[in-house]
Order: C-alpha cells, then structure tokens, then sequence
C-alpha cells in the first residue's frame, strides 16, 4: 500500500492527469528516500575516469554523414531562467544580434539538413511553463517540424514534499509551486511515456542527441555521430576538462564495484569528500550535458527495468516559494540525465572541445556570449574568436536581465583582449567600451558611468 505521503501524492498526480508511469517511477524514489537514501557517492567508492579525445578520432565524412541521418534532436528547454529574474522560458532570451536561443537553434538545425541532407528532428522536452512560449516562438518556422513527428514532448511534474513528514506541499495561493519538474533524468520517463520513444523507432530512427537549450555550442555535430555510430556503445556523453570554474560542479569517475562510468553531481558529494571533488588533477573530466544514446537500446532496458531505469536519487531541498524564505522547507526529488551512464555496461565518454560547451547559467555567461569572444557564422554556429574566454564576475546590481540590460544599454563591451571583468557595485557601461587583460571595476559612488570608447586595463 505505502505509507500515507505516497498514497496522497500518487493521488495528486493521477489528479493532476501525470502518466502512470512518472507516477511509478516518482514511487520508487519516494521510498528511497523514506529509507534514508541520500543519493550520495562517497570518494571511497569511487576512482579517476580517464577517456579519448575527439580531436584523435578519425571519422569517415560519409559515415558521418549517413549517422546523422538516423538521429533525432532533442532539446532540454523546461527552465524559465528564474535565476536571472525570468518567469518565461529561458531560450526565449536575445542572445546575438536580435536572435534568441530557438532562434539561433531553429537556423543551426535547418542549415545542417540543408548541407548534409540528413531528416534530422528537433523536438524540444518542455515543461507545462514553457511550452506555449516556445511553441508561439517557433511558427515562423515552417519547415522545422518533421512529418510524423512532434515538435515538443512535455516533461512530467511531481509534488514537492514538506521535509518535516514528506507529505505533499499545499500553497492556497499559487497552486503551481506546489508543483517541481523531476530534473532532466525525467527525459527517458517523458519519451517512453508519451510515445516518443516509440515514434522514432517506428519512423526509422537509431540514435538521439540531447543537449540544453541553452548551450549553444551543442550542435549535432555530424563527426560526433559519426564517432558514436562507430562505437557500437548504447550511451554515450561529451566531456571537457574541468577548469577553475568546473571546481564545484559534478565529474566523471568509475565505481570500484563493478568498473562502471558514474557522474557525480556536487548535490551527490558528502562535505568531507568536497575537497576531492574540487581536485582538477584527480578528477580530470566534467560533463557537457551533450549526450547521445541508441533508442533501441533505451527502450529494451526500460522495458528490462519495468519503466524505472533506477537513476542515482538527487534529493534538493528548497523552500516551497524559492523566493520566500519564511516557506516551509521541500524536498524535490530529482535525477539528472547524464546518469543513466551507469545503467549501461557499455557505454562511454569522449572528450570534445570547450567550443561544445558554452552553457548560460548566469548573465556573467550571457555578457561573454553577446560579446566580441564569439562570432556567429553562417551556419548559425558560434565561433570562438578570442585567444581565452575571460571569467566574468558581475555583482548584485547585473544579476536579472533587466538589470543587467540597464547597464549595458548599448551592448557588451568587448571582451576579446580580456582575461578577467569584475565588477562592484553600480556602473553602467557606455558604448564601445574596451577590456584589456584582468580589471576589475569598483564604483566609487553609486551609480556610476564608464564614458563610451573607454579602454579598461
């Protein structure tokens, strides 16, 4: 039967029209988590986790070619971006001359159909906040959609838990935080269970490529496919190595009990093991997030597994208004993606360039993307054309886009000579301003200007 947390979210869910199967996968990381399970990895467990390089990998064109044919698109795109002060979907932000995300998306995929020939779908995962945005912002698209085939599956969504007894949350007021997505580990649950995953099979269709929406260097490059193809592995994700930025975020590694792939997210690492996890010698590799996995192979081990692919539990406590402190404490329950890298005995990694991995998490991101470190080509790529990509470290003031669209009234100042921009307190920027090497800019009194054509050293 289940204890009476799980009979009243299963309720709500079935209420609330969730498919059965989310329902049943939900259950499984209920118990767990009545059980005491933490979804921790400890160091002990676990060992570095060398790979090859995509730059020594020789591709043959025409198979490369041929690979990209059998693969489908799709983009991770349930985030509103509320992190920057967005309550719409994030890939809906300008990001390079008038173009947004789906914009820049849109083009890169049509322009590979155009060179290559290959049918390539793009489908989006959206969640029950994005997907009318998204779906608006792409009918000037006609030709994006593929016969036969959606052009968005949604992801599913489960109750947020009270810490205190792990019953459902309740919120009068706004019903819909009462509500969390499952994280991005809900991508093989949302395709088995809305069809998808069928679909694609039926429609000829071998192997997919999912990224997020916004990393737009995550292309469905055809020499990746073609590398994957090759590989006869089931799974398989793109790795860069760690830099002083990647310290806190997750890593490959191998568990010692059976020599399988693992990746540890920082929500998975126990504080005495924080200082390893921080080691860019020991654990050399991060994840893009760019994953590939052989549809025939996903549905013959969900089908194995009952529907349950027994992802590693990440359990993210929050407060049941993230904006409100005085909220009662939640538990949403979450996997991520990128860890059905264990499920598969077979499956790998390879390292690509950083070039496959320009994530906009924060508008520190978004200042270098819009600046002159990128150009955009013709094939809607973006294209590194500074020596370094400089860190960037904006303060309270640039934190939302609107802010940050207020201090950089007439764009990005140019970041191609820079190594580093930090910035405290209010200034704005004036057109045409220069960053030379490492600066950082104090205001002296607040607000302050930098006058236009100012070169910053």
């Amino acid at each position: 039967m289940g204890s009476p947390g799980l009979m009243r979210a299963r309720e709500k869910m079935a209420d609330e029209g969730v498919d059965p199967v989310a329902i049943d996968v939900f259950s499984h990381y209920y118990r767990l988590l009545e059980h005491g399970e933490t979804g921790m990895i400890p160091e002990s467990s676990i060992e570095p986790h060398d790979m090859e390089s995509l730059a020594d990998v020789e591709v043959d064109p025409e198979a490369a070619r041929a690979a990209l044919d059998g693969t489908a698109v799709i983009k991770l795109n349930g985030g509103l971006g509320t992190s920057m002060g967005m309550d719409r979907a994030k890939s809906l932000l300008c990001v390079r001359k008038g173009l947004s995300f789906l914009d820049i998306i849109a083009r890169q995929v049509l322009h590979l159909r155009k060179t290559t020939g290959a049918r390539l779908p793009l489908i989006f995962m959206n969640s029950f906040r994005t997907s009318s945005d998204t779906i608006a912002a792409l009918s000037r698209y006609d030709e994006l959609a593929v016969k036969g085939l959606p052009l968005e599956f949604h992801q599913n969504k489960e109750p947020k838990l009270l810490v205190r007894d792990l019953l459902p949350a309740s919120h009068p007021r706004n019903p819909d935080l009462e509500w969390c997505p499952p994280g991005h580990g809900d991508l093989y649950t949302a395709m088995l269970g809305t069809g998808l995953l069928d679909q694609l099979l039926d429609a000829g269709y071998e192997r997919v490529f999912v990224s997020n929406s916004d990393n737009l260097g995550a292309t469905a490059d055809p020499r990746v496919a073609g590398w994957f193809a090759a590989s006869g592995a089931p799974f398989a994700i793109e790795a860069v190595r760690r830099t002083p930025s990647d310290r806190k975020g997750g890593h490959f590694a191998r568990r010692t009990s059976d020599g399988r792939i693992v990746l540890r997210e920082t929500a998975q690492t126990r504080d005495v093991d924080k200082e390893a996890l921080a080691d860019l010698e020991r654990h050399r590799f991060t994840s893009t997030n760019n994953l590939w996995f052989d549809l025939r192979a996903m549905k013959d081990e969900m089908r194995r597994r009952d529907g349950i692919l027994g992802l590693p539990l990440i359990r993210n406590v929050k407060h049941l208004d993230p904006t409100d402190p005085t909220t009662p404490e939640v538990v949403q329950i979450e996997t991520a993606m990128g860890a059905a890298i264990e499920v598969f005995e077979d499956a790998t990694t390879i390292e690509v360039g950083r070039d496959r991995f320009v994530p906009v998490k924060t508008t520190n991101d978004l200042l270098v993307l819009r600046s002159d470190v990128y150009t955009l080509g013709q094939d809607f790529v973006l294209d590194q054309t500074a020596e370094q990509i400089p860190y960037v470290d904006l303060d309270g003031p640039y934190k939302t886009v609107d802010a940050f669209a207020q201090r950089f009234p007439d764009g990005a100042p140019s970041l191609a000579e820079a190594t580093s921009l930090t910035v405290r307190g209010d200034v704005t920027f004036g057109k045409g301003v220069k960053v030379v090497g490492d600066v950082e800019v104090e205001a002296e009194k607040q607000p302050e200007r930098i006058p236009a054509d100012t070169v910053l050293r």
